[in-house]
């Protein structure tokens, strides 16, 4: 895995299947649970992680978020910029 992967528009990222991604009602969170443990993630991280299902390209989630998080103009940006340090990690793949 490349920690300089760049995501493109048309790519489809998913989850890779060493994670699984839920709702954990004891942390009033989602978290993204792994062999080695679990990682809870901040409501901009699980809501982009949510669409990473291999059926949504970067450009579909991107425009799906900015519609949801208006009030962030920039958020384009830091959704493409997360695709490439998640995918960096292992926890996605395009």
């Amino acid at each position: 895995m490349s920690e300089h992967f760049q995501f493109q528009p048309e790519d489809r990222p998913r989850l890779d299947s060493k994670y699984l991604l839920r709702w954990e009602k004891s942390q009033d969170a989602y978290v993204l649970l792994y062999p080695e443990g679990v990682i809870k993630l901040n409501t901009t991280a699980a809501e982009i992680l949510k669409r990473c299902t291999g059926e949504a390209t970067a450009a579909n989630i991107a425009t799906e978020l900015k519609a949801l998080f208006v009030y962030n103009a920039d958020i384009e940006n830091s959704i493409y910029k997360f695709l490439e340090i998640t995918h960096g990690k292992g926890w996605i793949r395009s």
